[in-house]
């Protein structure tokens, strides 16, 4: 990994002689990259820690930014974790503070320089602590669509991690969605209480289509082995699964984290305070979410109807409703 360059530090190799210092302090700030630093509950492979690392990663390809990461980090050791990386020169610290908010707020508190930008059901707090949310709901909305279009039982079901507001929203749209082209039906949803466990997501899976469902939302991962397994129908939620599950999941609720990382590094690197709500940049009018579904699984006529809506989302005719009340 290389070290960041020294402010006011200038490159001259491949610039034209006579070039004003002016311009040339201008290009070489531009050049600059800030450390970066990802502090994930979870390993990087679960999903919504995914999305993360990969646009971080990304964003280091790229030339933006050094990024250095820990994993699996335990709720009772995630603020000994963000104060390493804050002592250790990062000037952006990336994660989720949803099982140790107190504590990562009080970090953010005693490190006024470093930004935090934090997963989070609560608000920002003071000039440096900054929240996001997973708002692929309006994508959850328009695959409800389409299960509401292709189920033949009546029954759907969702997989989720913990009840938290994030997650309800998800379950509720992916329900609304569906309710919108086929009244009538019955909707189950479980909750695993972690947020990695496949097989635990792929036992709750079975259950509700041994209990009649014949697609599910599959909010973690694991719900689409349980599909597979029975030979029954699943929704991705932030990840494409179709790839990984073909004939299986037959549309995802994709999530793209780069909008919301690009606007807080532009707030970081210039040193603007930045204790805001970078929700906005999640949502599908920014690029922060879309669905993607399998054209040989669903009908023609399914995908006319829910990208009529999609069209009406991005256009801001209609607006998907927030429902964050755990899903009866």
């Amino acid at each position: 990994m290389t070290q960041p360059r020294s402010p006011g530090r200038r490159t001259f190799t491949g610039l034209a002689l006579g070039m004003s210092l002016p311009l040339l302090m201008g290009r070489a700030n531009a050049a600059e990259k800030i450390k970066v630093a990802g502090v994930h509950a979870s390993p990087v492979e679960n999903a919504w820690n995914s999305r993360l690392h990969e646009a971080l990663k990304q964003a280091a390809a790229a030339g933006k930014i050094d990024y250095v990461f820990s994993e699996n980090v335990t709720n009772t050791d995630y603020p000994r974790v963000l104060r390493e990386y804050a002592q250790s020169g990062a000037k952006l610290i990336v994660g989720e503070s949803y099982g140790a908010e107190r504590d990562a707020r009080a970090v953010a508190k005693d490190y006024p320089k470093v930004y935090f930008l934090m997963g989070s059901s609560a608000g920002p707090q003071g000039e440096n602590f900054s929240v996001f949310g997973t708002r692929n709901y309006e994508a959850a909305y328009l695959s409800g669509m389409l299960a509401g279009s292709l189920t033949k039982t009546g029954k759907l079901g969702a997989v989720g991690g913990f009840p938290i507001p994030e997650v309800n929203r998800l379950i509720n749209a992916f329900r609304a969605g569906a309710s919108e082209v086929k009244s009538g039906l019955v909707f189950q949803s479980g909750f695993i209480n972690t947020w990695f466990d496949p097989p635990k997501a792929q036992e709750s899976a079975v259950a509700q289509i041994d209990g009649g469902c014949d697609i599910l939302f599959g909010e973690r991962i694991g719900t689409a082995d349980g599909a597979k397994a029975r030979g029954k129908l699943a929704i991705g939620s932030l990840l494409d699964y179709m790839p990984r599950y073909p004939g299986t999941v037959i549309a995802s609720a994709v999530w793209y984290f780069s909008p919301t990382l690009d606007a807080a590094l532009a707030d970081a690197v210039a040193g603007r305070p930045a204790g805001k709500d970078y929700g906005a940049f999640s949502m599908m009018d920014k690029g922060g979410n879309d669905v993607l579904f399998d054209k040989q699984l669903v009908p023609a006529a399914a995908i006319e109807k829910m990208m009529a809506k999609r069209a009406a989302i991005k256009a801001g005719s209609f607006t998907v409703p927030i429902n964050d009340a755990k899903p009866a």
